[in-house]
């Protein structure tokens, strides 16, 4: 399985409501940090199918939800467990780094 496409119009229903841990990366596609994390994060996503979510918020076309998490640096990862945000990192982190955010 592969990153969902989070946006403001299925945000509520993908993560708020997300029975599962929900990892989001913030990125946009000029940034270079943000093409080196998301093979990484495409990776998580197949590794974690059905264990947890995985989506990709695309800064550029969603700046109402970057402004509404604060995203001033990209790739910026978070975590999200029961609708609220449990953890936030900025940058490129490894693998093991990212599943450990996820704690599963």
């Amino acid at each position: 399985m592969s990153a969902l496409v989070i946006t403001k119009d299925n945000f509520t229903e993908e993560v708020i409501n997300s029975k599962v841990p929900v990892l989001l990366d913030f990125w946009a596609s000029w940034c270079g940090p943000c093409r080196m994390v998301g093979p990484v994060v495409e990776e998580v996503a197949a590794e974690l199918a059905g264990k947890a979510k995985i989506g990709k918020i695309n800064v550029d076309v969603e700046s109402e939800l970057s402004a509404q998490f604060r995203v001033m640096t990209i790739p910026t990862l978070m975590v999200f467990k029961d609708g609220k945000m449990v953890s936030s990192v900025v940058g490129v982190k490894p693998k093991k780094d990212i599943l450990r955010m996820l704690d599963i």
